[in-house]
């Protein structure tokens, strides 16, 4: 008896050792195949452009196609769920932007990057405008907020889901004067966008990567930038005087990363470290990037995770103070700024 559980035991750490192995070689010679790379949001946005823009360079590093498929909705809920019940192979990677890191302040989801590991954050959208429609009547923030304040719930504002630039522009505005307007939701800057050129919504904040080709062709009309100083030629907010106090708050933008499952193989995440740090070197990706008024940042590791928090902990509480968390960052353990 004692025999026959020695060679059992034996056999048992024999096929583990294998299967140690085979993993181990199996991720040495990553990628033997494509990759598919899941956007969070619905093509045209930000993080669209940015990633499209991002991944041939990236597949000339990995020497495989990665194949790219837009899973929007529910604040990228869904398409950082579907990465999250696949293999940790480092086949599925996840091409996302701010807002997971406020899923569980909002309520939303119980994970957030926290489930991930930062293979790059690629660059940070820290101008963002606030657009409208080609035919608006204000041209500038003071004479929109004028006439919101005289007209309540009269304009109709995009919206994107909890945690997102229109979101936080919001929860800003709110903590500095009233601003009621119709919120209609969309799955991203890119059908936005479309609505705001058919004249379906009326304005909208958006970062400048994903709007200014359309201000500068006349698709769309800039009402100001997110900003204490102008912008190619556009206003900042701040020229409003009941929104100079927005300065406590800047900079602050969304922002592009590509991730995977935290329990993928380190040699794995490193081969995908290093294409994805190449890329974001590359001239013609940083001018294309830089042209749309994004900040390379080009970070992996535990740089991006310092990134992360810092955003974090700066955006939880902005939302806590303006009354759109849904529970207390402090319970989550998240720290104040």
């Amino acid at each position: 008896m004692q025999q026959f559980k020695r060679q059992f035991l034996g056999a048992a750490v024999a096929a583990l050792a294998t299967l140690g192995f085979s993993g181990l070689a199996q991720a040495q010679g990553y990628p033997e195949r494509d990759v598919t790379a899941v956007i969070q949001w619905g093509a045209g946005g930000g993080t669209d452009v940015a990633m499209r823009g991002y991944a041939p360079y990236a597949e000339e590093a990995l020497g495989k196609k990665i194949v790219l498929q837009n899973k929007p909705g529910a604040a990228g809920v869904i398409g950082a769920n579907f990465v999250l019940q696949q293999p940790s192979d480092g086949y599925t990677i996840l091409m996302g932007a701010e807002p997971q890191a406020l899923y569980r302040v909002m309520g939303v989801a119980e994970f957030d990057y926290n489930e991930f590991y930062p293979i790059n954050i690629a660059a940070v959208a820290n101008t963002i405008l606030l657009v409208a429609k080609p035919d608006a009547p204000w041209n500038n923030m003071q004479d929109l907020l004028s006439f919101v304040q005289a007209n309540p719930k009269k304009v109709k504002q995009y919206l994107a889901g909890q945690g997102t630039v229109p979101f936080t522009m919001n929860a800003m505005m709110s903590t500095l004067t009233k601003f009621e307007t119709i919120n209609v939701p969309f799955d991203g800057d890119g059908p936005a966008i479309a609505a705001l050129q058919g004249g379906h919504v009326d304005i909208g904040f958006i970062a400048s990567g994903a709007a200014i080709e359309h201000v500068k062709a006349g698709r769309l009309k800039a009402l100001a930038v997110v900003d204490t100083k102008p912008y190619q030629g556009i206003a900042p907010v701040t020229d409003a005087p009941s929104l100079r106090g927005i300065s406590k708050y800047l900079p602050w933008g969304s922002w592009y990363g590509v991730f995977v499952k935290k329990d993928t193989p380190d040699a794995v995440k490193a081969k995908l470290v290093a294409a994805f740090k190449k890329a974001g070197d590359n001239p013609q990706y940083r001018k294309m990037m830089e042209s749309r008024g994004t900040t390379m940042l080009n970070i992996s590791g535990s740089e991006a995770e310092a990134f992360i928090k810092k955003f974090q902990s700066t955006t939880a509480w902005l939302y806590q103070g303006a009354g759109a968390a849904k529970k207390n960052p402090a319970d989550l353990g998240i720290p104040k700024p």
